[in-house]
């Protein structure tokens, strides 16, 4: 990384050394590494990388201000400081290669966008510390919306012929009074909100898929053909590089994106553990507009809706003009006082679970190796694999790991 270093501190424009810098950055740190997002708020990003790949000591004062940035946001110290993550960030260093990610990109006719750009949604400001370092962007080059002319949609992989119909009901409604309409790119409810937004859509960004692996490959592969339409006439973007693999934890993360972009977050159908949920309480949390669509009391694909409903964290919509009501007063007073969000996390922690996501199913794999792939330090790899090993999840053969039959 030495080489990459010394390309970022050269005489090069400090607009390019930005992007260069958060290029790397978005590869080294997962989605939402909060100590290295308050590295990067206290000493910038160029200088930040410089830190974190050891080629400049942070000193005492920066470590101070980091974990004073982590205290402000609510992160919790334990474990979180700046050596910590000087120490999880280490195995991924020798990989960082942000100018190829940076043509990876150009050779697929996207762009990598970075706060200050004219095409960064303004509006992911409101994340403060979780604002994303960067966006990996496919599709039309125009200004982001107004966040009041932006609505996401989201709700069950596994959607019922309700949840479809009203999905693309309002989809098409919201196209058609010009709003563009965000999800996620999945199967169910996800897919028929981007279908109806493309067919709807009367301004010239109907639709935003966002992802939680690299826009490199169009995931799940049955909604390619889907995503290159959203890519062709709307955009699709993630915040991590191309190459990344669509884990759990970078689901949950690229939520708080969805919610962030969107003046009010409808929930369609949901399970009542699911990841709408999550990203309702996300919209929540930031102060957006929450709405959830009633369903049969029989459904178990609406009990998450209907627990939106009954707790008082989302307001009942049963048409587009509802919708579009909300997101034009940007939901303003809607939202009382926050609930913590129940956890998605099923008792692991942050870590357990990047650490879960990088085990092997059927092969095993060293602590050296899956310290490269989760971006942990060998020290949390042996850590979190002895919590996963007493749960039942991860077993041990012969030195090296793999998930148990037990991981659903």
């Amino acid at each position: 990384m030495t080489e990459h270093g010394q390309r970022l501190t050269s005489d090069a424009p400090d607009r390019s050394r930005e992007r260069l810098a958060r290029a790397a950055l978005s590869r080294l740190m997962e989605p939402q590494d909060a100590a290295g997002l308050a590295l990067v708020q206290a000493s910038g990003a160029v200088d930040g990388l410089r830190i974190a790949i050891g080629e400049l000591p942070p000193g005492p004062g920066l470590e101070q201000e980091v974990a004073s940035l982590l205290v402000d946001s609510g992160v919790s110290s334990a474990g979180a400081g700046l050596a910590a993550a000087l120490r999880r960030w280490a195995p991924r260093i020798p990989d960082l290669a942000p100018e190829r990610d940076l043509a990876t990109m150009q050779r697929l006719g996207g762009r990598m966008i970075i706060p200050g750009d004219p095409l960064w949604p303004t509006q992911l400001a409101d994340l403060g510390l979780h604002e994303p370092l960067c966006l990996w962007w496919r599709g039309h080059e125009l200004e982001f919306p107004p966040v009041r002319r932006v609505v996401a949609l989201v709700g069950s992989r596994d959607s019922t012929s309700y949840g479809a119909s009203v999905t693309g009901d309002f989809a098409y409604g919201l196209g058609q009074r010009g709003c563009t309409v965000v999800s996620g790119g999945a199967y169910g409810i996800d897919a028929h909100a981007h279908r109806g937004a493309l067919a709807g859509g009367t301004n010239d960004m109907p639709t935003i898929a966002v992802m939680a692996g690299g826009i490199d490959r169009y995931y799940p592969s049955g909604n390619e053909d889907l995503l290159r339409a959203v890519a062709n006439q709307g955009a699709v973007i993630a915040e991590v590089p191309p190459g990344s693999a669509p884990t759990r934890y970078r689901f949950l993360q690229r939520n708080r994106i969805i919610a962030a972009l969107a003046a009010v977050t409808v929930v369609i159908e949901a399970r009542w553990r699911s990841g709408a949920l999550n990203t309702a309480h996300h919209a929540e949390s930031i102060g957006r507009a929450v709405a959830a669509v009633p369903g049969s009391i029989h459904s178990a694909n609406s009990a998450g809706c209907h627990r939106l409903l009954r707790d008082g964290g989302a307001v009942c919509v049963t048409d587009v003009g509802e919708i579009a009501e909300l997101a034009g007063s940007s939901g303003e007073a809607l939202v009382g006082e926050k609930e913590t969000a129940a956890s998605d996390h099923d008792g692991l922690t942050l870590e357990d679970l990047i650490l879960l996501d990088a085990l092997p199913v059927r092969s095993t794999s060293s602590v050296e190796k899956l310290a490269v792939v989760a971006g942990l330090s060998t020290e949390s790899v042996r850590a979190g694999l002895g919590r996963l090993g007493l749960l039942g999840l991860a077993v041990s053969v012969s030195g090296a790991w793999k998930r148990s039959g037990k991981q659903g």
